[in-house]
């Protein structure tokens, strides 16, 4: 019986054997088989405490079935349930541990036994950075089984006590039916303070695992991909007990914070290299250009817009109430979907949340040698050309497309202007969204970094355009208190005007120097002194109006970083959207 894991009979056989030795126990050798009958008991009770620690990884419902059974025969429903607690505690500790095991000595490519021997904290460390993020995704479907478990035994109990219920009010002795609502009051409590429990072991451990490696060396894509995944964790912690996962939330944060510094100070640098390099030539778009074709915004887009038609939105609100455990509580694993994601190697790891297609993005903007953005004249062989007053002459299609686009592309109605240095700002506030989207606790460290692309990019072309040396003892030479006051602080803020290092500086004044940047210097190829190009005026123009054209894409966002924004913290947004909305002094320091 034991060997087809029919618990509940072996036991009751035992229970009949032992009921039939005890009425004949005054023979000696029935008292000797009485004992014997015990020692098979408490094998029987050893054997069904593996079987209930089977449940925790595998839950099969005819499995515990029989376990519950056997116990109820035995008359160890509670101590059934102390033990099954201790079960999935310990399942919790040999998963993960066997998990990271198997990783870091598939890296280590060595049949070395020492780390076995770690703990699994020291053996998180040695988790090598190619192999983090599959290890990871393993670790949380690992952990989601364990929990998918739990959360089905707890469905078993709620049904069956429901049964209890309905058999027990048809008629059954008193003493019985109260001892029966002790058992289930105690297993219902003990299974409602196993969720919490149960989720902290789970976090505890992820948390050690995160904390393990230092993320600021990863890709974006990748570290954004971990986010997605632990996103994806703390949903199951909501819907398993309702917490919301202060220790995983606090220790990507820290990682999150740690990783964005230099990320955000790398992403300065390189928009200092594009300063340097910008010609002040328009980027050709379409005149409906919309941030929202490119892929760095389309989980906004579809966020703004549903999916399905009016007259479906009932179903699809339905739809979205069902949790994970419901979704996939009869196969499958949330987190199969992040690792086939990254498997694909698409380009953009959140495919997951609307990235389905560059096309959009590639028809927001063209290449220069692209006819469809050429005007209808050049089409032609040969264009009739007439300035003023002098007589029309033919000019050649080669001729026309040798001058400057942006003669032609400022005269497109609508469309906006901006330059390729503009759009690789609109990318990265892109970016940095994506990671605010996932991580709310960090929102204000990534608005403010966002602030600063901002102002890097307004402080560029003051730098670039306004500088007035003749004016410069009255300060930043310009006429508006409040233009002066924000470039002030710019400058104080996120400028690194040391030409070196100070050797004798603090290491806090050090410090201070790593969050800032040198200030950009214009291209030599633009040329500002020159009457023949009316002292850069093409470039004036196009400086100009891309720094609007920001603006104007700030304005547009500000909603949804208000919304993400903590309360404590939003006096600081309006400060910086008072300084965007200030952007019409720009004319006042591009000589235009």
């Amino acid at each position: 019986m034991l060997t087809e894991e029919d618990y509940p009979g072996a036991i009751q056989l035992c229970l009949e054997c032992q009921k039939a030795a005890s009425t004949f126990k005054h023979y000696s050798c029935i008292s000797e088989l009485n004992s014997k009958l015990q020692d098979t008991l408490e094998q029987i009770e050893e054997q069904l405490d593996v079987a209930l620690s089977k449940i925790c990884k595998n839950f099969d419902i005819n499995h515990y079935t029989k376990v519950q059974q056997a116990y109820r025969l035995l008359g160890k429903t509670q101590t059934a349930m102390d033990q099954l607690h201790m079960h999935f505690t310990q399942a919790i500790h040999n998963t993960v541990f066997q998990v990271v095991l198997g990783y870091v000595e598939l890296c280590a490519g060595n049949t070395d036994t020492k780390f076995q021997k770690l703990q699994y904290k020291d053996l998180c460390t040695h988790v090598t950075p190619d192999s983090y993020i599959p290890c990871l995704a393993d670790l949380c479907k690992a952990l989601w089984e364990v929990m998918l478990s739990y959360y089905r035994t707890m469905e078993w109990h709620e049904k069956h006590d429901n049964e209890d219920t309905a058999s027990t009010s048809e008629g059954t002795s008193m003493m019985g039916t109260e001892e029966t609502n002790f058992d289930r009051g105690y297993v219902k409590k003990k299974l409602e303070h196993g969720l919490t429990r149960i989720w902290q072991d789970v976090q505890l451990k992820v948390k050690t695992y995160l904390l393990g490696t230092d993320l600021s060396i990863f890709k974006y894509d990748d570290f954004i991909f971990v986010l997605d995944i632990i996103s994806r964790l703390m949903q199951v912690g909501e819907e398993f007990c309702g917490s919301k996962s202060e220790v995983l939330q606090e220790s990507i944060r820290k990682q999150s914070v740690n990783y964005f510094k230099n990320y955000h100070r790398t992403r300065l640098d390189e928009l200092r290299m594009f300063l340097e390099n910008e010609t002040w030539e328009l980027c050709p778009v379409k005149s409906n250009f919309s941030i929202l074709q490119l892929h760095e915004f389309k989980f906004m887009e579809q966020s703004r817009s549903p999916s399905v038609s009016p007259s479906k939105q009932p179903v699809s609100t339905s739809s979205k109430t069902v949790t994970l455990f419901e979704q996939y509580c009869s196969g499958g694993n949330p987190f199969e979907i992040q690792a086939n994601h990254k498997d694909e190697e698409t380009e953009d790891v959140l495919a997951s949340n609307g990235y389905e297609s560059d096309e959009q993005e590639k028809s927001a903007y063209q290449e220069y040698d692209s006819d469809s953005d050429v005007p209808e004249e050049l089409k032609r062989d040969y264009v009739d050309e007439q300035t003023g007053d002098a007589p029309v002459k033919s000019v050649s299609r080669e001729t026309l497309k040798s001058r400057k686009k942006s003669d032609y592309s400022l005269n497109k109605v609508n469309a906006p202007i901006l330059t390729n240095t503009t759009l690789n700002v609109i990318r990265l506030v892109g970016k940095y969204m994506q990671m605010m989207n996932i991580l709310k606790p960090i929102a204000f460290d990534v608005i403010h970094f966002m602030s600063q692309l901002f102002d890097y990019y307004l402080y560029a072309i003051y730098t670039f355009f306004g500088r007035n040396d003749s004016l410069e003892s009255t300060g930043l030479g310009l006429s508006s208190s409040r233009l002066r006051t924000t470039l002030n602080r710019i400058q104080e803020s996120l400028i690194d005007l040391e030409v070196s290092a100070d050797p004798t500086a603090t290491l806090t004044a050090a410090e201070e120097r790593k969050e800032k940047v040198p200030s950009p210097h214009l291209s030599h190829l633009v040329v500002l002194t020159s009457g023949d190009t009316l002292y850069g005026l093409a470039e004036r123009v196009v400086a100009t109006e891309s720094l609007v054209f920001l603006a104007e894409q700030f304005e547009f966002l500000q909603p949804h970083l208000d919304a993400v924004m903590p309360a404590v913290k939003k006096p600081f947004l309006q400060q910086f959207y008072s300084q965007v909305r200030d952007v019409n002094y720009a004319n006042q320091f591009t000589g235009l």
